[in-house]
């Protein structure tokens, strides 16, 4: 009986010993546990925190798309602009370059012109002073032929 208690006391050792390994054991997985909890939880705080930053960075690439779309939008509106003015300028030097032929034309055709008055001015004031001497000569004739007539009136009376 002793020596069986004796081996109930030696199997009960070793089941507290074995016990006590387990629940070591069992303290250490829990510890562990706890620890990978922990380690996964700020893991997953971190995968928040870097989904909002991702989700903050895409709303600001969003934004700025669409500022570089409306000032694409813009810039191309002013380029047609720009281009349509081009264009009106490109008409209006042609249209002044034959303008300015036009002128030169028109100059010259004045030029011309001038010319022709200055010799019909010519012609003309020859052409009055032909007609005050015809005129005066007239007027001579005229005079003699009064005073012929008078001599002839006076000639007759005095007969």
């Amino acid at each position: 009986l002793k020596e069986e208690n004796a081996i109930l006391r030696s199997k009960i050792n070793k089941l507290q010993i074995l016990s006590e390994t387990q629940a070591d054991k069992m303290r250490k997985l829990e510890k562990k546990l706890e620890e990978n909890k922990i380690k996964e939880e700020k893991e997953a705080q971190d995968l928040e925190a870097m989904v909002q930053h991702v989700e903050q960075n895409l709303q600001l690439m969003t934004k700025r798309a669409a500022k570089a779309e409306n000032s694409t939008a813009k810039l191309r509106q002013e380029n047609a602009q720009l281009q349509a003015e081009l264009r009106n300028c490109r008409l209006e030097k042609e249209a002044l370059r034959a303008g300015q032929a036009g002128l030169a034309a028109a100059k010259q055709n004045a030029e011309v012109a001038l010319q022709h008055l200055l010799q019909v001015t010519t012609s003309s004031r020859a052409s009055i002073r032909q007609l005050l001497s015809g005129a005066e000569s007239l007027q001579l004739i005229a005079d003699l032929l009064k005073s012929i007539d008078r001599i002839s009136e006076v000639s007759e009376d005095g007969q």
